[in-house]
């Protein structure tokens, strides 16, 4: 293997509410004990970037964007567990647990990314996956399976990560329906075919743009509803093929002001509403909670062994990831036009390395 440069090239935030900027920084040299150097293939964009680089979560500047990456392992610390260099990794958020809470050692696993001792998590609070090296926590990041492709591992690792949980949160059997409150963006259209291909479900699909709606029929969802027509329509088509029910969960993946409401509406009564979206409020009448019971779940990632079963799940029912590429980190101005634009159907995603993205066709990377 070639050595290791001393430099890379990244995309940094360097001030809040200002536009990204290309540097030239070190590259992470003192890795711990659970740190793996991995080499970039392809990093994401999440809506959660647009919170760090508005100064929501505090993030001390500079720091490297995005929580979103895949790639190839180069070094590892001296306690990786089994994984080793040239593996192809889909990378962890959370940054150093603190390994002695609650969360870290109880009996759920489930629990695991809840840590509130972390360092942080990467491209949140510390450097991220927008550049050509990024040091992760082996503790939290998944192998790939050869089946998976950078392309489709880099928005995975949370967007996926984070639907998938919500979907497990729901907790329901195969024939159930399962409504999602803004199906049609980057993580509502993997919760449709997560729902529908891995367990079984009938899916509604809620959105209020065209590109979203035609994105959740095109990922399988049994039905479409345009939230623009307002709440008493919304619950009137859920109702018209859930027997007047309702559906048995929804996730709400939308930030609008009125989705968590709208998702209450539509679940039957005693079902579950997963809360997945992350608005300045929360807003839920008090008839949902206390007269029709609703209960309402907060989710957040996934668990190693959660994460790992998402992709099994992708490799297995070949659940496809819409991608909206773009070749290089200089190219950065140009996705985040098309985030700012409101047209993007899915993930917009930096190819860091295209030679890993070459690489892999010859293992079988194919969804």
């Amino acid at each position: 293997m070639p050595p290791i440069p001393q430099k890379m090239k990244a995309i940094q935030v360097t001030s809040y509410n200002k536009p990204y900027v290309l540097n030239t920084v070190p590259i992470p040299s003192d890795l711990g004990p659970h740190d793996l150097l991995v080499k970039v293939a392809v990093a994401s964009y999440c809506h959660t970037d647009g919170m760090v680089s508005s100064g929501v979560f505090g993030t001390k500047l500079p720091v490297t964007a995005s929580h979103e990456g895949s790639g190839t392992i180069i070094r590892t610390g001296s306690e990786a567990g089994d994984f080793k260099p040239g593996d192809r990794v889909m990378c962890g958020l959370p940054l150093h647990p603190c390994g002695a809470c609650a969360d870290c050692l109880g009996p759920d696993e489930g629990h695991r990314q809840y840590c509130a001792h972390l360092e942080g998590h990467v491209g949140v609070h510390v450097d991220g996956c927008l550049a050509e090296y990024v040091r992760v926590d082996a503790r939290s990041t998944t192998p790939l399976p050869d089946e998976v492709s950078f392309l489709s591992a880099a928005p995975l690792a949370c967007a996926g990560r984070t639907v998938w949980r919500s979907v497990l949160q729901a907790d329901l059997k195969a024939g159930q329906w399962l409504a999602i409150v803004g199906s049609g963006g980057g993580l509502g259209h993997l919760g449709i075919q997560f729902a529908k291909r891995a367990k079984g479900l009938n899916v509604v699909g809620i959105d209020a743009r065209d590109e979203g709606l035609r994105l959740s029929a095109e990922s399988g969802a049994d039905v479409v509803v345009d939230a623009r027509k307002g709440k008493a329509e919304v619950v009137a088509a859920v109702q018209r093929v859930t027997g007047g029910q309702g559906a048995d969960a929804t996730i709400v993946l939308s930030d609008a002001d009125d989705a968590a409401a709208v998702g209450c509406a539509v679940t039957k009564m005693h079902g579950t509403l997963v809360q997945v979206a992350q608005p300045d409020e929360v807003k839920i009448p008090f008839q949902e909670l206390v007269f029709r019971d609703v209960r309402v779940k907060g989710s957040l990632l996934c668990s190693p062994e959660e994460s790992k079963s998402m992709l099994q799940a992708v490799a297995e029912h070949g659940i496809t990831v819409t991608t909206n590429p773009f070749q290089g980190l200089d190219k950065m101005k140009d996705l985040t036009d098309l985030i700012h634009s409101g047209k993007v159907a899915g993930k917009a995603v930096v190819v860091v390395d295209p030679g890993q993205i070459d690489a892999e066709k010859k293992i079988g990377a194919k969804y």
